[in-house]
This record gives C-alpha cells, structure tokens and sequence, in this order.
C-alpha cells in the first residue's frame, strides 16, 4: 500500500484489539442466546409449554427483531458511530435476558427473547463493517474468520456455563435472589448469564471509531433508496450466495434441540450433553474457523478471488449429511462423533460467508447488505430450524421420537440447497468479473 493508504488504517496492534474485543461480544451473545436450548425440559414444566411452543420460542421469538432491525441498523452502520450502537446493543440483550428469568407464561418469554434478538441484531453489521475498515481487502480473511469463530466458541461457551450454573442451581435446596426471592434452577441461569453484558458494552463505549475506508466511488453515502436499488439488481447473486449458508444456520440453530434429543434418546441429562459439546465446539469451531480464514487468504492472494465461495461450498457438502445422519446413529458417543464433522462444516462456512460478501459488495453497501445477510440466515435458520422440529415432533413422529424429528429437518431444507451450489459459484464468478470491469474504468 502506498504511505496515504496506509494512513487509512489503525495500526496492526490495535485493529486486532478491536477484533479481539468484538470477537468476546459475539460470544456473550451467543451464550445469551443458546442457553435457551439447555433449560427445554424444566422450562416445559413450569410454564406448561409444549415442544412446539419451545420451538417458537427457541427461533422465531428470537428471530422477529433480530431479522428485522437488522436493516436499519445496518444502515445506520454505514453512517452513525458504530461502536455506541454496539454498546447500546449489548446493553438491550443483556437486560433482556435477564428478564427471560423472570417469565411467567408463554408470552413473557417470548417477549424478552423478542428483545434479545432486538440488541443482538446490532453486533454484526457493526462488527464486519469496523474490521472491514481497519484491515485491507487482501487481509480480511483473517480477521473477520477469527470474528466469526464466535459462532462455534459461542456455543460451546454457552453450553460450559450453562451446564455449569445448572448443575450448581441443581444441588442447592433453595435459590433466594435479593428483590427477587427464591428462584428455579432455570431462572437463575438467565440471572447468570446476563449480567456481564453489562460490563462489556462499557468497553464499546470508549473505543476509537475505525476510519471509514472508501474503496468504490461513487457508491458511499448514497441514499437508503439507491442501496436498496444497487442490491436488487443483483439479487439473484446474493439470494444464491446466502442459500448455503441459510441451511447451515438452520442445522446450527436446530442443536438448540439437540440436549432435550440426547436426554429423550439416550438418557443424558442436559448438563451431559452440555459438557460434551461445550468442550468438543470449543476445539473444532475455532480450529475450522481459522483454517477457513488461513486458506481464503491463500487462496486468494494466488489469484482465486472466488475462494470463499470455493470453500463454503466444500463445507456445506459436508455439513448437510452429517446433521442428518447424527440423531439416527445408535449411541451417543457415535452421534456425537458424526456431529463433530458437522461442526467443522457449519464453523467453515460461518468463517467465509461475510468475506465473500464484502468481496462482492462496494464499501457504502457492506453494513446494510451485511444486515440483510444477517437477516435471511436468521429467518430461515431460527424459524424454519427449531419450529420445524417442534411442530414435526408434536404433529409427525412424536415427542419420544425427537431424533426423527431433528433430523429429518436439515434433509428437508439441505438437499435443494446442496443442488443448488453450481448456479451460486457461477452468480458469484460473474459478479466478481462485473466488479473488476467497474474498478478498471
């Protein structure tokens, strides 16, 4: 880079502070978002609920606001501070789930997970557009697979501690919460996990704003308008790219089911199957993202600008038959061998999704499409991933048989995406031709 260009970017040291920082958000988010999954089965009998209850409060609960304030948001990403608006969004998921504890009915959950979604929904937009402005085009892989290396360290974090404050919750006669009073296992959880977001959007609230990088000219500060109009016209590229990784959400998001399937199928108590998937997401998620990011960024500096795409379809090939065949394996320790493939799949695809986005997308666009990404993945993998297993184990194949029901799931929605895969390599080549014909006039 030549010395102005440099210039543009903070320095090494602190960029990947910044990431570092952004990288421990998303994993709070996601132990505040999968504990849900953990607390199923005490959660059913307190408040009543049924497997498809559970099933819209595990996904479209969430999902109502995280899908769509992800759009404003997003586009206030292009314009307004980024880091306050993450400090406000962890502030709003914090509080939110701690409320979640104190729900009485249906309805009180749902509204606290419809808020959950609301502050979680500001991260990422945020989040991808801060690393793409402190990091140049040709070493973003990295940093933005070690960002999205939450998804995996998320929940394995998420299943550690929940297990962990589960288990404690369990082995004491009566928990009393000041104000509050004497409290269930499941409703003390909630009160753990929530409370240090409170702390971590201080952090946000006092770190430098990334210079913003114009890479396109003639596409930054457009109007709302003119985004939308640029991002409908190629919207058979982008709705082909989203489509792998739309059916590796929906098998990520249908694991929430997955400690109510071992304890039906095999007997495991919830806090088991934490343990063993907590420590198994920690290893392989992490690992798969950063060998993800490691083998874009070579792969692309050799002149393969279609890397991401390269390798997101690889490990959704991967990931779709694995999610299907874990739940109809014979033992636990088998299923969750095959799961830890699915893993690898699911944590390599969520590593080089937003990269191919950027890729593909002038700057004054990346936070609201970004947005949009965020918010496709999110409908179709939180509602379609545990609604569909709940109304199927309800209404198809029976609550004793949840392993049927999880996963016959990925089958239904995998399959078409998987025949899929070579019109998106072709959308997502052309596109990358049309940019470089742009950049050279």
């Amino acid at each position: 880079m030549s010395a102005p260009e440099q210039r543009q970017y903070p320095s090494r040291r602190y960029a990947w502070y910044m990431v570092v920082l952004l990288m421990l958000a998303y994993i709070l988010s996601f132990v505040d978002r999968y504990v849900l999954g953990l607390l199923v089965e005490p959660i059913k009998a307190d408040l009543g609920l049924t497997d498809t209850d559970m099933g819209w409060l595990l996904g479209l609960s969430f999902a109502i606001f995280y899908a769509t304030m992800g759009i404003p948001l997003g586009y206030l990403a292009d314009r307004k501070r980024r880091t306050w608006l993450i400090t406000a969004g962890i502030t709003v998921w914090s509080v939110s789930t701690f409320a979640s504890g104190l729900a009485r009915n249906f309805w009180h959950l749902f509204s606290a997970r419809m808020m959950i979604g609301a502050g979680e929904a500001t991260l990422s937009p945020c989040a991808i557009s801060m690393i793409s402005d402190s990091f140049p085009q040709e070493k973003r892989g990295k940093p933005i697979a070690f960002y999205t290396a939450a998804l995996g360290i998320g929940a394995g974090v998420a299943s550690l501690v929940g297990a962990g404050v589960l288990s404690w919750a369990k082995s004491v006669p009566e928990i009393s919460v000041p104000v509050i009073g004497v409290v269930a296992p499941w409703q003390f959880t909630f009160f753990m996990v929530g409370t240090p977001g409170l702390l971590m959007g201080l952090l946000f609230m006092f770190m430098r704003e990334p210079v913003r990088h114009v890479e396109n000219k003639g596409h930054e500060g457009e109007s709302f308008v003119d985004s939308l109009r640029y991002i409908w016209k190629r919207r058979a590229t982008y709705l082909s790219y989203v489509g792998p990784m739309c059916i590796s959400t929906i098998i990520a998001y249908s694991w929430g089911w997955f400690a109510a399937m071992f304890e039906r199928t095999w007997g495991w108590e919830p806090e088991a199957f934490a343990l063993a998937f907590g420590f198994m997401t920690l290893f392989l998620g992490p690992v798969s993202v950063m060998s993800a990011g490691w083998l874009n960024d070579r792969l692309f500096a050799a002149g393969k600008e279609d890397a991401a795409m390269r390798i997101m379809i690889i490990a959704v090939s991967v990931q779709v038959p694995m999610a299907i065949l874990t739940p109809l394996m014979p033992t636990p320790e088998i299923a969750l061998a095959v799961m830890g493939v699915a893993i690898i799949g699911n944590a390599m695809t969520s590593a080089v999704a937003p990269t191919g986005l950027v890729h593909i997308t002038p700057s004054g666009y990346r936070g609201l499409i970004i947005a949009m990404y965020y918010m496709m993945i999110s409908l179709t993998g939180l509602i379609l991933g545990p609604g569909t297993i709940g109304l199927l184990s309800d209404h198809v194949f029976g609550n004793e048989h949840l392993n049927y029901s999880t996963a016959a799931a990925p089958a239904i929605f995998g399959i078409p995406v998987l025949l899929s895969l070579p019109y998106a390599l072709r959308r997502f080549r052309r596109e990358l031709t049309l940019r470089a014909a742009m950049q050279a006039t």
